[in-house]
């Protein structure tokens, strides 16, 4: 680490005062502390390793599950690759700092005189000092410390939060774990204590605590902890699933050393307690093998926490911020209707068209007023907002991502050994009922539901083999069209026919 001078020594000569403001405009921009890399740093050792993906590529792979919501895309991409190489180089960087600390001394003994020579070893980071190098307070360090920032994700419900966390734990080569903030609660009351999402993170990682210690903890519902308001109630009552819970986990997402212990079955693996219950021939094999401690010490330095919740009511404290009053004759008062205008924020956001998304001009202040505490929210530096789903993303949903609806619902048919088709009408109506309703993809899946449940009863156990849903079976004017064996071209002539009726329609 070099210490940039902050004065500037000019010639005798006049310098015009062009080139010395630009000049000292230059030092004043640049960092204090330069950190340059040692002259045995190896670049090979730091450079990105062949299975790590970049954030445009796992981008591109949520695109395959996920529609839309190319900005949280974007954010979690990069978290989770920031990630990577923060822990990388956090631990290279200590393995270097404890090798560099042992520093060689030399103890033998003079035999003639029976005295010990004195024997002075330099620290290694200032041995340059000897060949009259730099001053002694002007270090040299490799890398800086990296901080982790952890990533607020907001979203309505049913826009592919959760679905994008089990999308991460895909692909990621990370232990990761979900939990849900719902159940939460302080220390000591009914309910989990926070320490069970590392719990959880040791699980998936083995019971290997080296590897858990670089994972990713991802927590939903965390709006539900939100400070209650203590309206009515007892004076100086204690919040103990609200803010209790969000003093908990202060020190967990800063960075702590977590005890979590072995104990019971339901938590067997290796390094777990054995039980009363087990055979003699698995205890006398569990002896064969090294000790297994009954607690696990987790440091959550490098662990990222991924936090979501549909923070049900948050558009309204951004709209009374967003929200500009003025009085007199020619004020401009709010309208109560639902017209979109250019310089006006709707109070009301209807899902039969796309408006503006007000969770997309949240700022920690509005938080804080949600019910947070200010020390939670400056831990979670990253936000990331989630958009409704438009009609045209229902669409994605049902027919093209991976997993979608229909080809879900068209193997659990093909269990059966009936084929089933939908006309682009009837899936344009799905789409437009599901925006509707609300609810997103969880709205879409309960109006499927709804839709399919007369064929799902009658076609098991039947000679049914096909089974054909236009237009009007979902708008409930007919029923579903059915086919036996051996009618297979009727079907197929039947579904083009009322596709090229629909189009003309």
């Amino acid at each position: 680490m070099r210490v940039i001078s902050k004065s500037i020594s000019l010639p005798s000569t006049l310098v015009c005062g062009q080139r010395s403001s630009r000049l000292l405009r230059f030092v004043r921009t640049q960092a204090q502390y330069e950190y340059s890399p040692r002259e045995d740093y190896n670049l090979s050792e730091f450079s990105r390793p062949p299975g790590l993906v970049t954030p445009r590529q796992l981008a591109q792979y949520l695109d395959e599950y996920v529609v839309g919501q190319p900005e949280a895309k974007k954010v979690l991409s990069v978290a989770v690759f920031n990630h990577y190489n923060r822990v990388r180089a956090n631990i290279q960087s200590q393995e270097v700092d404890e090798d560099e600390t042992e520093w060689s001394e030399d103890s033998q003994s003079d035999n003639r005189t029976g005295a010990v020579p004195l024997h002075l070893n330099p620290h290694p980071r200032r041995s340059h000092l000897a060949q009259g190098g730099q001053l002694p307070f002007q270090l040299r360090y490799s890398t800086p410390t990296f901080e982790k920032s952890n990533v607020l994700v907001l979203g309505p419900t049913g826009s592919g939060k959760t679905l994008l966390a089990r999308t991460l734990a895909k692909v990621l080569d990370v232990p990761f774990s979900v939990s849900d903030a719902t159940s939460f609660t302080q220390a000591g009351y009914v309910g989990e204590d926070v320490d069970m999402c590392i719990h959880r993170l040791l699980q998936a990682a083995n019971w290997d605590p080296f590897r858990a210690s670089t994972g990713i903890v991802y927590i939903d519902e965390v709006d539900k902890i939100a400070r209650k308001s203590s309206g009515g109630g007892i004076e100086g009552s204690r919040d103990v699933g609200g803010e209790g819970v969000q003093q908990a986990l202060l020190r967990m997402m800063e960075g702590s050393i977590i005890t979590v212990p072995a104990k019971g079955s339901a938590v067997e693996g290796p390094g777990a307690a054995p039980s009363e219950g087990r055979s003699r021939s698995s205890q006398r094999n569990a002896n064969l093998g090294p000790p297994k401690p009954d607690m696990y010490q987790i440091d959550t330095s490098n662990v990222l926490f991924i936090l979501s919740g549909a923070f049900v009511g948050l558009d309204n404290i951004i709209k009374r911020r967003v929200a500009k009053g003025s009085i007199g004759f020619t004020a401009e008062l709010s309208s109560n209707d639902d017209t979109p205008s250019s310089d006006f924020m709707p109070f009301f956001t209807p899902n039969r068209r796309p408006l503006l998304n007000m969770l997309e001009h949240v700022e920690p202040a509005d938080l804080v007023k949600y019910g947070f505490i200010p020390e939670f929210i400056s831990r979670l530096p990253s936000i990331a907002t989630l958009a409704p789903l438009t009609p045209t993303d229902l669409r994605h949903i049902l027919t093209d991502v991976r997993g979608s609806l229909i080809s879900q619902y068209t193997a659990l048919f093909g269990y059966s050994g009936v084929e089933i088709r939908f006309t682009s009408g009837a899936l344009d109506e799905i789409c437009d009922k599901a925006a509707q309703r609300g609810g997103g993809a969880r709205g879409l899946r309960g109006i499927m539901e709804n839709l399919l449940l007369e064929p799902m009863y009658e076609v098991p156990g039947s000679n049914i083999r096909h089974v054909l849903i236009d237009k009007t079976v979902v708008r409930g004017e007919s029923s579903a069209l059915y086919w036996s064996k051996g009618e297979g071209a009727a079907f197929w002539t039947a579904w083009t026919e009322a596709e090229a009726h629909e189009e003309k329609s």
